[in-house]
């Protein structure tokens, strides 16, 4: 059993933090697979070792009864909350001097109330931050996997999650909670582990992506497979296939707005101000900002798992869980559930949730169902603080969570 303690940490007083702030944190690793205890996958193979990044926040009470596991989306990792006081060492120069990517919601007296509860976030099988992916050794070759990794899928995500709690000497989970494909993690763990859940929040989510999802992420790893410099997954010693991965994320970036939050903030807006410049290259101002985060995305993220990541994002279906009957499925859930969706989000849309909603209700499930107006699109999840916050902190106070 381990209850990780964090490293003390001299911060300099010329670099004060908010006071809601986490403070300064640090990473954890722990081997949660290894040749006598291997990893079984739904792919039917099984891996081995497998090494876990992950942060904590807050304290673990005496009945280890206080915790709250955080799931992060397609590009995120398990820095969630505070500043990174390993930015430089683990050469993350994005993470330095800049809060996780949850910290509005994650922190003393914010919704994830770290005076309250211990945060746990950690990063996905597949990924690129600390976590094994297709970027770490091959055992067998001492060379990257590549494509050699095998296919991960989001109930493997939570198996290996399972492995985490169990290790930190967590019985049972006060609440999951995440966002997007965060959400669907969320919502595999109420599925996977009843017993060991409280409550699950999922958030900007559905029970499986729909086909022009699919089709969005097909068009996405067809720019990065394509590149010249992809030379089928074994690129690590060479130049990255930046350019396919750059096209793929401006594509993805596109789902993750909406017509109105874009027409606002950008219009149709000539760069130079004046008019047409007359070329090829970028001449209107969301061309600019795409390019910019496609650019900024090959500077952090690794091609391979975006494949792989992607591909999870796909074949996720709650439904499985019932044989293709989500009412079925939700029969197996035990814990409280709030849904969260927002009006313009189009990639995990309304409707869909409202689905996953109806279908608890028919199940007699303790469900609770928000439809937040937003004007965001799907990164409403990232950006509608205030009034998410409202909704988590209610959920949260309610008794069996609080």
């Amino acid at each position: 059993m381990v209850n990780p303690i964090k490293e003390e940490l001299n911060v300099q007083a010329s670099n004060p933090l908010p006071a809601d702030t986490v403070g300064w944190t640090v990473p954890h690793r722990a081997r949660l697979a290894d040749v006598n205890n291997p990893l079984p996958l739904d792919c039917g193979e099984e891996i081995t070792p497998v090494e876990v990044e992950y942060e904590t926040y807050g304290k673990l009470n005496e009945a280890r009864n206080n915790a709250i596991l955080i799931l992060h989306a397609l590009s995120g990792d398990a820095h969630a909350a505070g500043r990174s006081a390993k930015a430089d060492e683990l050469n993350r120069p994005w993470q330095k001097n800049r809060p996780g990517w949850w910290d509005r919601m994650i922190g003393p007296g914010k919704s994830f109330d770290t005076n309250k509860y211990f945060v746990i976030c950690s990063n996905i099988l597949g990924s690129c931050y600390g976590t094994t992916g297709p970027s770490s050794a091959n055992p067998e070759t001492g060379q990257p996997y590549g494509l050699a990794f095998p296919v991960v899928t989001v109930g493997d995500w939570v198996r290996l999650q399972e492995r985490l709690i169990s290790h930190l000497g967590i019985k049972r989970l006060r609440a999951v909670a995440g966002g997007s494909l965060g959400g669907q993690q969320a919502l595999e763990w109420a599925l996977a582990y009843p017993g060991r859940v409280e409550s699950a929040i999922v958030i900007a989510s559905s029970t499986r992506l729909s086909a022009q999802g699919l089709a969005f992420n097909a068009v996405a790893r067809h720019a990065v497979t394509t590149d010249p410099n992809f030379q089928e997954g074994n690129y690590y010693h060479d130049a990255a296939p930046d350019r396919g991965l750059a096209a793929a994320r401006m594509l993805a970036h596109i789902t993750y707005l909406s017509e109105i939050s874009m027409s606002r903030k950008f219009g149709r807006k000539y760069r130079n101000g004046d008019g047409p410049g007359f070329h090829l290259g970028v001449d209107f101002e969301v061309e600019g900002y795409l390019q910019h985060q496609g650019n900024s995305f090959v500077d952090r993220f690794d091609a391979n798992s975006y494949l792989y990541i992607t591909r999870a994002m796909d074949y996720y279906d709650a439904s499985s869980w019932g044989d293709g009957d989500i009412d079925q499925a939700c029969r197996r859930i035990e814990s409280r559930v709030l849904l969260v969706s927002f009006s313009s989000d189009w990639l995990y849309p309304p409707e869909q949730m409202k689905e996953l909603a109806i279908a608890l209700s028919r199940c007699r499930k303790h469900v609770s169902y928000a439809n937040i107006q937003s004007s965001y699109g799907h990164d409403a999840f990232l950006l509608e603080v205030e009034k998410l916050s409202q909704l988590v902190r209610g959920f949260l106070k309610v008794r069996g969570v609080e």
